[in-house]
């Protein structure tokens, strides 16, 4: 009989080696099931109690399968994944989102609420720097949020900031939002991606051209669409930036995009093709990431464009759709189904009683003669570089919707130019979001009457006047009531059909390490892979 007490011991030792850097992650896993620990375990094993401590060194490259040649360093502007993962490694922000999904510090180290939450005290770090080596000051801070705010913004993050009245300083490292309404969840609004902090230049406007941050890393060379170089910030004022220099390739090609993960060419990816996920799984170097989340894929139809101004017609084509076989077939797995809100149980106040929008083409058939719109005829937008099987599933919901008597004419898009040249653009299109802390977060920026992303055109004075309730309400009980309206509101009336929440699934070449835990807000550990992660050997 084996001796169990030796093997755990042996394993406590091999626990330590790792920790320590004495141990290779090849040795562990050997030495393991020596021990009598599956393959699977002692992988496991390595993963969460035996991991080596980060080290420093090397140059991390990833692959990125979402980037546009009109891409800019305006954080206005930010849409594809390039640009947020960019974003995070190069500039800063107020607050970021933990691995665990809790909110922490960035450049701001701690913030505090007046009673009703209309005024928001923010404490800066004295010791954050630019990469140009000028100090960080409250003047850049407010010309960076100023950048979104205004008439005259073109800003997408406008919508965040309109209850916002005036931002004051208070000495070089104190500022102070004045809020119009009170917002309980302003301090989980700084995470969002467009409101990275730039250098403010002497007319209160910033300088965002340049490129300079107070980030991780800095960008020593970069051509947007193709690749990006950056070295590491000596000035960088949290933990982490591990490596020495980082790389961003972006390679929208999901075939190009995985052979250089498996032959070495890069050391991670932000996206994998689903249908080959099991067989990169069996591959030794790699480790793959299955990350569920709040993201999801939306299908907006424009309300005020015919024949998506009818109501029975939006609903119809809600359930014209089998989701639970997209799931299956397009997703593999790596989904929660979704009911047409953009309100997801990874959010708080998750309403979980509004009726499932399932499978029902008798349904639908009897909503389109209802309208007049018998025979229906549509086209939809999609492009591979959204999703990992984006234009499969428009495939497949077009055979589901011919039960109902739909033509769906699905329209494969070039990668390149998409969110510029299609989103907000065609009437009917398909669209990748990412994760959102907050319900009104996610309501503020593509539901919200006056949103520069309201990309389905939805307009409902009830939805409006709840959201701008809800996000002042300091009673968590009444709070809940009113997103439950807000999700009926959209779920019934609204012009965005929601398939799934996808999962997150990237991988890495397996002497590249993390955390226990990964951040569910992005694709690579919340876009903050460059400066959380590093290499075992």
């Amino acid at each position: 009989m084996k001796d169990k007490y030796k093997d755990t011991e042996m394993l406590e030792k091999l626990g330590e080696a790792a920790r320590s850097g004495r141990i290779s992650r090849r040795d562990f896993l050997n030495y393991s099931m020596a021990a009598g620990v599956a393959a699977s375990a002692a992988t496991g094993l390595w993963t969460t109690k035996a991991k080596a401590q980060p080290k420093q060194g090397g140059t991390f490259k990833v692959g990125i399968h979402d980037g546009n040649t009109s891409d800019t360093h305006d954080p206005g502007t930010y849409l594809t994944i390039a640009m947020i993962v960019l974003a995070h490694t190069h500039r800063s922000y107020l607050t970021l989102i933990e691995p665990d999904g809790s909110l922490g510090p960035d450049i701001a180290t701690e913030w505090t609420a007046n009673a009703d939450a209309t005024e928001w005290t923010f404490k800066l770090n004295e010791n954050v720097t630019f990469h140009s080596g000028r100090k960080m000051t409250a003047d850049d801070v407010i010309a960076s949020m100023n950048h979104h705010r205004g008439d005259s913004t073109t800003s997408a993050a406008k919508a965040l900031l309109t209850d916002v009245a005036d931002i004051v300083k208070d000495g070089d490292n104190t500022i102070v939002f004045k809020l119009s309404s009170g917002n309980a969840d302003l301090p989980w609004l700084m995470t969002d991606y467009h409101l990275a902090i730039c250098p403010a230049n002497a007319d209160g406007s910033i300088d965002w051209a340049s490129g300079d941050g107070t980030g991780p890393y800095k960008i020593e060379t970069g051509d947007f669409g193709v690749r990006f170089s950056l070295t590491r910030h000596d000035g960088w004022h949290l933990d982490g930036a591990h490596f020495d220099g980082v790389e961003l390739i972006i390679l929208t090609d999901p075939n190009a995009r995985q052979t250089a993960l498996v032959t070495g060419d890069v050391d991670a990816v932000s996206l994998i093709d689903l249908k080959t996920m099991g067989l990169l799984a069996r591959n030794p170097n790699l480790e793959i990431d299955n990350v569920p989340s709040a993201s999801t894929l939306t299908m907006p139809m424009f309300c005020d464009t015919p024949p998506f101004d009818n109501k029975d017609v939006r609903n119809a084509l809600k359930l014209a759709m089998n989701r639970d076989e997209i799931i299956e077939k397009i997703a593999f797995g790596a989904a929660t189904k979704a009911n047409d809100f953009h309100h997801s149980p990874a959010m708080p106040y998750w309403p979980d009683d509004i009726p499932q929008h399932d499978y029902d083409p008798d349904q639908a058939k009897s909503l389109l003669k209802k309208a007049g719109a018998e025979g229906l005829s549509i086209s939809i937008s999609s492009a591979e570089s959204i999703y990992s099987g984006a234009v499969d599933l428009c495939v497949l919901y077009a055979e589901h919707a011919k039960a109902a008597g739909i033509d769906i004419k699905v329209v494969r898009e070039p990668n390149d130019g998409y969110y510029s040249d299609v989103w907000l653009k065609k009437p009917f299109c398909v669209v990748a979001w990412g994760a959102r802390p907050t319900p009104d977060v996610m309501y503020s920026l593509a539901y919200k009457s006056d949103a520069a992303w309201n990309e389905s055109h939805w307009q409902n004075e009830r939805f409006n006047e709840l959201l701008l309730m809800a996000k002042a309400e300091l009673d968590d009980t009444r709070r809940a009531e009113m997103y439950r309206e807000m999700a009926l509101l959209a779920h019934d009336d609204g012009g965005t059909i929601i398939p799934f929440f996808r999962n997150f699934v990237y991988a890495r070449r397996s002497n590249v390490q993390h955390g226990e835990q990964l951040a569910s807000s992005w694709e690579l550990d919340g876009a903050r892979a460059c400066s959380r992660w590093w290499f075992d050997s």
